[in-house]
């Protein structure tokens, strides 16, 4: 007689994680009042309504529930949850208004979402993805949503790795998998492409982080104009320091109208496509589709 396989309700790490959730959710909360959970360091009280870089009062919405096939396959189909706002300003950012904007979108309900995160999963969804935006500026209502999802959910955790070491001791054995953008290969432009000074450091503090407590999945957008200056670095740094970590190439760079780079207005050259490439393969990075 066969034995069964245990099913993921049955592994005690997911079944506790609700539990530490609700435990740091008073942590969370009272992060706010000087809020430092990305690497903008604001300090505001958000508790207070201060706002800081993101914009982003203590209450969070969400712009986006539903059932996404666009990202890698072993993840795929997911019951996609994206909150409103964000703390970078990536001029090549295809959602942009929503995405930057924390008041759009619909009031978080964390119980209603966990019932619709159910039904996506009995009807063949292999994931939760919690994204944004950024989902990191919003870690209370996060952690109430950790709490709310079944707990036969793989959870994913979808960030731009701007989090501090705040944001990563309340996120800490919450997700499966953690899928980080690694936006940009050098601070100068991620300070003129995402607002985001100081981003390399943050971004390699995340990934180190990420690989030692969970399964780690790097994706990378190749941008026009940005394959050497950002991709070339990126690629080198993770073959040095994550070899073998999966790594998304995304080359379906969607022209983004307003941005005031004139380069960002166009589609990837094949040229651009066929370098950043080989650049994978001379690097030997782990690939996925």
């Amino acid at each position: 007689m066969t034995t069964p396989s245990p099913s993921p309700a049955d592994n005690p790490a997911r079944l506790a994680r609700a539990v530490l959730a609700q435990q740091r959710l008073p942590q969370a909360r009272a992060a706010f009042r000087s809020c430092r959970l990305c690497h903008h360091l604001c300090g505001v009280n958000r508790l207070q309504g201060e706002l800081g870089k993101c914009k982003a009062g203590p209450a969070a919405r969400v712009y986006q529930a539903r059932v996404e096939t666009g990202d890698e396959l072993e993840l795929i189909p997911a019951f996609a949850i994206a909150f409103s706002g964000c703390d970078l300003r990536c001029s090549f950012c295809n959602v942009h208004l929503p995405s930057w904007n924390p008041s759009l979108g619909e009031e978080f309900d964390p119980v209603s979402l966990g019932t619709r995160a159910a039904a996506a999963l009995a009807a063949g969804a292999k994931s939760v993805m919690i994204l944004g935006g950024e989902p990191t500026i919003h870690l209370p209502s996060v952690l109430q949503l950790v709490a709310a999802l079944p707990a036969a959910a793989r959870l994913i955790w979808k960030t731009n790795g701007h989090g501090t070491h705040d944001a990563r001791r309340l996120l800490d054995g919450l997700f499966d998998v953690w899928l980080v953008d690694a936006k940009f290969g050098n601070d100068t432009c991620a300070a003129a492409v995402g607002a985001a000074p100081g981003y390399v450091r943050a971004v390699r503090e995340n990934l180190l982080w990420a690989r030692s407590h969970s399964e780690l999945m790097v994706r990378h957008l190749v941008v026009p104009g940005h394959v050497e200056c950002c991709w070339r670095p990126v690629a080198a740094w993770l073959a040095e320091y994550l070899p073998g970590v999966k790594v998304s190439l995304r080359l379906g760079y969607w022209p983004a109208a307003h941005s005031a780079d004139p380069r960002l207005r166009q589609f990837l050259s094949d040229r651009e496509m066929a370098d950043a490439q080989q650049l994978a393969v001379n690097h030997q990075l782990n690939l996925v589709p």
